[in-house]
C-alpha cells in the first residue's frame, strides 16, 4: 500500500489480523495520531512502514506491544516528544525528520539489544551525545546528523565502531577532537563528521578503515599536515576536507607516496595548504584516470534498508555555486584545490585525469603555463583557474572540449588570443577579465559594460607612445630643468589617461 494517495487516519482493524508479518503505508497522506488500541500481544507482526505521512503527536505505547516487531519507520511524519525505550529491542529503528527532542531514561539502563540501525537525523536532539549508544554493539547504520548536539565525541563510542558501516554526526555542535577509536572498524564505509567544532588532527587510527569510502571532514577547526597516509586505503572514494585549517604541502620527497588510487572526489579547498606539486603527482590516481566511456547515472548508495535506500551526500562548489549533493552519481570525478597557497605550475600529470568534470584550482599563487595536457579531460564540464598567476596563452586544445560549459580564467597574467568555440563565446565577460594581454573578448563581452581587452596592434602602438615620451624626457634632461619639468607634467597627464583606460578595461 506504500505510494498511494491514501489519506485520514490509521485504521487499526487492520492490525487485528493474526498472520499480518508486514505492513508498510509509506508514502501516502495519512494523518492524525498513531493508533492502534488493544492490539494483541500474540501479534506476529514483524515490519511496520508508516514513512514519509503526516502523523502527528507521540509513538504509542501500544506498539510496544507488538512483541514480534523488528523493523520500525516512522520517518518525515510530524511527531515529537520523547523516544520510548522500549523500541531499544528493535532491529531497525529509523525516526528521522521528526521532531522528537529526547529519549525516555530507560534507554540508559538496556542491558542486551541486537539494534542494527538507528536514524535520529533531523529532528530537535540537544545535550551532549547519548552514551547509551555506545551499548550498541551490533549497530551497523547510526545517523545522528542534523540536531543539536552538544559537548565531545566520547571515547566509548569505539565500542560500536566495531560493527559500524556508517556514522555520520554532520551538523551538530559536537566540539574537542575527534578521537582515536577506529582501530576495529574494519568495516566502516562512510564517516561523515562535517559542519561541527571539531579541531585537533586526524586520528591515525583510520587507516584500519579499509573498507572507507567516504571521508568527509568538512567545516570544522581541524589543523593538521595533510594526511597523506589515507592514500593507502584502497576503497576511499570520496575524501573532504574543505573549510578547516590544514596545512602545508601535499607532497613531500622524502615520503613514500602511493596516490589516491579509488579516488573520486576530492575536496581540500579553503585550507592552508601550500607548496608546488610534482609534475607526476596525478599519475596514480587510478579511478580518475581509466577512461570507460560508460555513461553512468546510477548513484553511490551505502546503505541498503527493505524499501529505503541511503545515499552518500556531500557539499562542493560546482559551476561557481555552492552545491548540496544529496547523491552522488558514480561517473562522478571531481578536484577542488582552491583558496589555499599552492604554488610552482599545476601538475602536467593532471591531463591523465580523463574521468575528470569539474577543476577548481582558483584562488593560489599557481604560475607558469596552463597545461597543454588539459585538452586530453574530454569528460571535462567545469574549469577554474582564477585568481592566480598563469601566465602564456590559453591553451587552444580546451576549444575542443565538448562538454566543457562552465570555465573561468579570470584574474591571472594570460595573453594572447582566446579560442574561438562555442564553449568560449558562450562564457560571461567576467570568465577573462583582469588579464590584460588577453585579446579577441570583442563577441563575448559586446553586451556587457566591460570593453574587450586590447588587440596586439593597440598594446604595440601603446608601447610607442611610452617609449616616446621616456625618449622626450631623456633628452629634456639636456636642456634644462624647466624644460625637464613641464615634461613631467605632460608624462603625467598621459600616465593618468593610461591608468584611466585601464580601470575601463580599455588596456
Amino acid at each position: 500500500m506504500h505510494d498511494n494517495s491514501l489519506s485520514g487516519p490509521l485504521h487499526t482493524s487492520l492490525f487485528m489480523i493474526p498472520s499480518l508479518l508486514w505492513v508498510d503505508f509509506s508514502g501516502n497522506y495519512l494523518e492524525g495520531p498513531i493508533e492502534f488500541g488493544n492490539i494483541s500481544s500474540s501479534s506476529r507482526l514483524e515490519y511496520l512502514f508508516l514513512a514519509n505521512n503526516q502523523f502527528k503527536g507521540t509513538i504509542p505505547t501500544s506498539i510496544s506491544n507488538l512483541g514480534n516487531l523488528l523493523h520500525l519507520d516512522l520517518s518525515n511524519n510530524n511527531l515529537e516528544g520523547q523516544v520510548p525505550g522500549w523500541l531499544s529491542q528493535r532491529q531497525q529503528v529509523m525516526l528521522s525528520q521528526n521532531s522528537f527532542n529526547s529519549f525516555e531514561k530507560s534507554w540508559e539502563v538496556f542491558e542486551e539489544t541486537n539494534m542494527e540501525a538507528l536514524d535520529l537525523r533531523s529532528n530537535s536532539f540537544q545535550g551532549t551525545f547519548p552514551y547509551w549508544i555506545c551499548k550498541l554493539r551490533s549497530l551497523r547504520f547510526l545517523d545522528v546528523s542534523d540536531n543539536r548536539f552538544t559537548g565531545s565525541i566520547p571515547q566509548c563510542l569505539k565500542n560500536a565502531t566495531v560493527s559500524l558501516t556508517y556514522l555520520v554526526l554532520r551538523n551538530n555542535s559536537f566540539s574537542g577532537i575527534l578521537p582515536n577509536i577506529f582501530f576495529n572498524a574494519t568495516q566502516l564505509i562512510s564517516l561523515d563528521v562535517s559542519h561541527n567544532q571539531l579541531e585537533g588532527k586526524v586520528p591515525k587510527s583510520l587507516i584500519n578503515c579499509k573498507a572507507m569510502q567516504l571521508l568527509n571532514m568538512e567545516s570544522n577547526r581541524f589543523e593538521d599536515e595533510f594526511p597523506s597516509w589515507l592514500g593507502s586505503l584502497p576503497s576511499l572514494k570520496i575524501f573532504i576536507l574543505r573549510s578547516n585549517q590544514f596545512y602545508g604541502p601535499l607532497y613531500h620527497n622524502n615520503r613514500l607516496s602511493i596516490g589516491f588510487q579509488a579516488l573520486k572526489v576530492i575536496d581540500l579547498s579553503n585550507n592552508h595548504f601550500s607548496g608546488s606539486l610534482p609534475s607526476f603527482y596525478f599519475s596514480n590516481w587510478h579511478e580518475m584516470t581509466t577512461l570507460t566511456g560508460n555513461y553512468d547515472d546510477s548513484y553511490m548508495e551505502y546503505y541498503v534498508y527493505y524499501a529505503a535506500v541511503y545515499y552518500n551526500s556531500m557539499e562542493m562548489v560546482n559551476k561557481g555555486v555552492n552545491t548540496e549533493f544529496e547523491r552522488i552519481r558514480q561517473d562522478f570525478r571531481a578536484i577542488d584545490f582552491s583558496r589555499n597557497n599552492f604554488c610552482g605550475s599545476i601538475p602536467e600529470s593532471i591531463g591523465l585525469l580523463k574521468e575528470l568534470h569539474l577543476l577548481n584550482v582558483s584562488g593560489n599563487t599557481f604560475t607558469s603555463n596552463i597545461p597543454q595536457s588539459l585538452k586530453n579531460l574530454t569528460k571535462l564540464e567545469t574549469l577554474d583557474l582564477s585568481w592566480n598567476q598563469l601566465s602564456g596563452q590559453i591553451p587552444g586544445g580546451l576549444a575542443s572540449l565538448s562538454f566543457l560549459s562552465t570555465m573561468d580564467f579570470s584574474h591571472n597574467n594570460l595573453q594572447g588570443p582566446i579560442p574561438r568555440s562555442t564553449q568560449f563565446q558562450s562564457q560571461n565577460c567576467s570568465s577573462f577579465m583582469d588579464n590584460h594581454k588577453l585579446y579577441g573578448l570583442e563577441e563575448i563581452c559586446r553586451e556587457t559594460d566591460h570593453a574587450p581587452n586590447p588587440t596586439p596592434q593597440a598594446y604595440e602602438d601603446l608601447f610607442e607612445r611610452e617609449e616616446r615620451v621616456i625618449n622626450w624626457i631623456a633628452a629634456a634632461i639636456a636642456y634644462g630643468p624647466g624644460v625637464f619639468c613641464g615634461l613631467v607634467i605632460g608624462h603625467i597627464f598621459l600616465s593618468e589617461k593610461h591608468k584611466w583606460l585601464t580601470e575601463r578595461h580599455l588596456l
